[in-house]
């Protein structure tokens, strides 16, 4: 079994591409079965009931983890990734990493640990990493591998976050949107704010909005009941996503993030809504992947249009902060792979330690079994015993030293030195 890791991110892809491979919620459990039957396709006499995979798809990076036999396992996950989302593997493979083994291992921890995010050290993608493990799991995609690699992955979070400041001085998507907004409005305090959804993002944006005592803030989502349930922490109110054109005049402040697969907001609409201002400007954060804003919408005076991409310049400001922890970090991370390599290595030579365990039984079961027939004639006890244990040493013996005979040079030596390891005589 070869570890995997497949996938792009806010580094390597621009969020046009990223929006293209993202995986909606509720494709999850449908994409790890097919990856799992996919590489099993791909391997020589293997089923894909001994392929793991999980999928990980948040705003910055879809990730496909896998565990498989595939002749070729990191070139059959980015196959895979185009062939589902039916892109061109010429045009995804360019901005794709590709990482085996051990990498594939480095990386989750690292990601886990918040040292691969566009804000360092950010904490949400570890519960995002937890929600993508729950999805993976429940559609049968863990085995004994990817299990381990995720519980040892979130083992090593908590380890940073505990021993290292890589968590401090707070930083996140949420208070960039936060400071961007200042830069249009002098006082949030005076303003009308949207949220339009009711996920972590949003509630995470709404807590940093909120502690600036806006004029009024609106939570817009499909479910009523959730958008109340939301507002109410922020002594706000909520209204139905189908009632967004006739309101959304009335806000100076819009946050958007759902998982819708269609912008929710057009052009069309946006152009209502400036006329109806009468061009009083509008703060817009669209933090969904796939959009939810049509990007025309920026182009539009008095529209001040930011995505996940364009929050990123922000968010540096803070990380110079947490810069000195990542050298600590990233030596709990190396040591804690060589320990899940050690492991895996381990489980290589199972099937070597169960073979010699059943030859070892048959061995020993036909010795006893002749010494049963020697008491039963009559034998006497003492010769029984004695004729038991001179035939399981005999017979134990045989394969080394019939090898050690067989062997020349080389290959003699080294088995002349290893054996002795194998069969100590002293105590």
């Amino acid at each position: 079994m070869i570890l995997t890791a497949v996938g792009l991110n806010h580094t390597t892809a621009p969020l046009a591409l990223r929006e293209k491979v993202a995986f909606a919620p509720e494709q999850i459990g449908q994409a790890v079965a097919a990856a799992r039957s996919w590489f099993g396709q791909r391997a020589s006499g293997s089923s894909s009931g001994n392929n793991e995979a999980a999928i990980l798809s948040t705003c910055n990076r879809t990730e496909l983890y896998a565990a498989c036999s595939a002749d070729n396992p990191v070139d059959a996950a980015a196959h895979f990734l185009a062939d589902f989302h039916q892109l061109s593997y010429g045009d995804l493979r360019p901005h794709l990493y590709t990482l085996p083994q051990d990498n594939a291992v480095r990386h989750a921890f690292r990601v886990a640990s918040g040292l691969d995010s566009m804000v360092l050290g950010e904490a949400q993608i570890l519960g995002q990493m937890k929600n993508a493990v729950r999805q993976a799991d429940e559609a049968g995609g863990l085995g004994t591998y990817l299990h381990q690699m995720f519980q040892r992955t979130f083992a090593v979070a908590k380890e940073v976050r505990s021993t290292t400041e890589i968590g401090a001085h707070s930083v996140s998507m949420a208070a960039a949107a936060v400071r961007l907004s200042q830069r249009i409005f002098d006082d949030i305090a005076g303003q009308n704010v949207l949220f339009i959804g009711a996920g972590e993002m949003i509630e995470l944006c709404a807590t940093h909005f909120a502690a600036q005592n806006p004029k009024s803030l609106t939570i817009a989502n499909r479910t009523l009941e959730r958008g109340e349930s939301l507002a109410h922490r922020f002594n706000g109110k909520a209204i139905r996503l189908a009632d967004l054109p006739e309101q959304l005049s009335q806000f100076d402040i819009i946050v958007s993030c759902t998982a819708s697969s269609l912008p929710i907001i057009g052009l069309g609409l946006m152009e209502r809504v400036v006329r109806a201002r009468r061009h009083r400007p509008v703060f817009m954060v669209d933090l969904a992947v796939p959009r939810d804003m049509e990007p025309e919408v920026g182009k539009l005076d008095d529209v001040f249009l930011y995505t996940v991409d364009d929050l990123g310049s922000v968010v540096q400001t803070g990380i110079e902060n947490r810069q000195a922890a990542v050298a600590q970090a990233e030596a709990i991370i190396e040591n804690r792979v060589r320990s899940f390599m050690h492991w895996m290595d381990g489980r290589a030579i199972v099937p070597v330690i169960q073979d010699l365990h059943e030859s070892s039984e048959q061995l020993r079961l036909a010795e006893l079994d002749r010494a049963r027939r020697m008491l039963a004639r009559g034998d006497d006890a003492e010769q029984v015993l004695e004729a038991l244990s001179r035939g399981l040493t005999a017979k134990f013996l045989h394969g080394p030293q019939q090898a050690l005979h067989q062997a020349s040079g080389d290959d003699r030596a080294r088995l002349a030195s290893l054996l002795p390891q194998l069969f100590r005589t002293k105590r």
